[in-house]
């Protein structure tokens, strides 16, 4: 049954990120600039891209491998619920409701990966940490 439970936990770790980890990567490059001005324009300082980018690709990233998988899960769902209320905050648009329900809906998946942890196939694991 343990394996069983490790196995779905790597599988969620797989899936949970790729989001995230696409996101990042198209903010680098030529989506730089674009998503500065989307920022921008919704209130939010254009300086905090290379942060949005670090949480992105590189918590992505770290929730794929299973490394400081709980403190990322943790700023992850801090930025998906702040990121729900800023940017998907027009509930008169059946678009931006759904995109503010699947933000929800993650953070409550990362949540879930916060206290359950990232099973024993990750690096945490390898390395007997806990963070």
């Amino acid at each position: 049954m343990k394996n069983i439970n490790n196995l779905a936990i790597l599988i969620a770790r797989f899936l949970m990120p790729i989001i995230y980890i696409v996101a990042g990567y198209g903010k680098m490059g030529a989506g730089y600039a674009g998503t500065q001005q989307y920022m921008e324009s919704m209130g939010v300082p254009g300086f905090l891209l290379p942060l949005t980018i670090l949480l992105e690709f590189g918590g992505g990233l770290a929730i794929l491998c299973g490394f400081l998988t709980r403190t990322t899960a943790l700023f992850t769902v801090f930025f998906t619920l702040l990121t729900a209320f800023i940017f998907h905050n027009n509930f008169a648009d059946p678009t931006n409701q759904l995109m503010f329900m699947k933000n929800l809906t993650m953070s409550g998946g990362y949540i879930l990966l916060a206290v359950t942890g990232p099973g024993a196939w990750s690096l945490d694991a390898l390395l007997k940490k806990k963070w």
